[in-house]
């Protein structure tokens, strides 16, 4: 079993959950920038949502099916196409062999996830087979997937897969307001730039990838310019000399030393991987309790969504 890329697009990399437990390594967590989407596309073709998919940036991407395939496209908003029929988003898809899969550029969003019904089978490394291109490892040997690479599929662990399809599908807007859980380094920060970074919005700069967003607004002053080298989470808000926020995100570096205001929540940070260069940002501010018991609930939402059955 498996899929033939015949054009990848912008970019397309193999990803699971992500690389944990391996920062005393200096290695990073990868992963999915919108674990959300990526966890709806296995669910909707009976995978562990820690099977390996495909992350596309952007789009333009076009596959073939060398055998017989179940698969589904979650994520940004854009055209889906087999052999030229549209097709629907959010929803499980047959693939008979020879079919040709076309995922044309987004216009809502960015990143798109396509999973196949077994998971696509390469080897782990690190105990993850996500992708993290600047440290060279995950997927295929640390690298995007070029074009004319043949995907092998492992076989689904469910022989009989029903067909399926989310009704209540996330919107990506162009302007997000995300929820930040201030860090031990607030006080660094006056009242008056705690004002200006909260009450404020910030443009989402040219310089926004996998590693992190860079942001453009108000200049917010820090009355340290720079502070030892620490570990650095998921979502962390840095502030450099310049005043112009960077919120770190998948492929971050596992240490810095810029001061920082606070992180993202987790949840939110989905919201900030959709959006393209241009796209809008306010911040506001919310505590760990409530992160904690937002956390709870949006799971007890996943584990309990019931997806509608559809016909083939």
């Amino acid at each position: 079993m498996s899929l033939l890329i015949k054009n990848p697009g912008i970019l397309t990399l193999l990803q699971d959950a992500g690389r944990f437990g391996q920062h005393s390594l200096g290695l990073t967590t990868g992963g999915p920038m919108d674990p959300l989407a990526f966890k709806w596309a296995n669910r909707l073709v009976s995978n562990d949502v820690n099977a390996t998919a495909l992350e596309i940036t952007v789009g333009g991407f076009k596959a073939e099916a060398k055998s017989d395939l179940v698969v589904a496209v979650t994520g940004a908003k854009v055209d889906v196409k087999v052999n030229g029929q549209f097709q629907s988003q959010w929803q499980t898809l047959k693939l008979n062999a020879g079919d040709e899969l076309d995922i044309a550029y987004a216009t809502e969003g960015c990143r798109i996830y396509l999973a196949v019904a077994g998971g696509f089978d390469v080897s782990n490394q690190f105990g993850s087979t996500s992708t993290v291109m600047r440290e060279g490892i995950g997927g295929l040997d640390g690298k995007s997937i070029p074009a004319n690479e043949v995907l092998p599929v492992a076989s689904p662990q469910d022989k009989s897969i029903s067909f399926k399809r989310l009704n209540d599908v996330p919107s990506y807007d162009k302007h997000v307001t995300l929820r930040v859980i201030p860090g031990y380094q607030e006080h660094e920060f006056s009242r008056h730039d705690q004002r200006m970074f909260f009450y404020n919005s910030f443009e989402v700069s040219d310089l926004a990838d996998r590693m992190g967003y860079r942001l453009k607004g108000p200049k917010v002053n820090c009355k340290i310019q720079g502070i030892l080298s620490e570990g650095i989470c998921l979502g962390a808000i840095q502030v450099p000399a310049d005043g112009q926020p960077i919120i770190l995100m998948n492929d971050r570096q596992t240490i810095g030393g810029y001061p920082k205001i606070g992180s993202v929540f987790s949840l939110d940070l989905a919201k900030l991987a959709q959006l393209t260069q241009g796209a809008s940002v306010q911040f506001e501010p919310i505590s760990i309790d409530q992160a904690h018991n937002l956390l709870h609930l949006a799971k007890h939402q996943f584990d309990n969504t019931q997806l509608e059955e559809v016909s083939q």
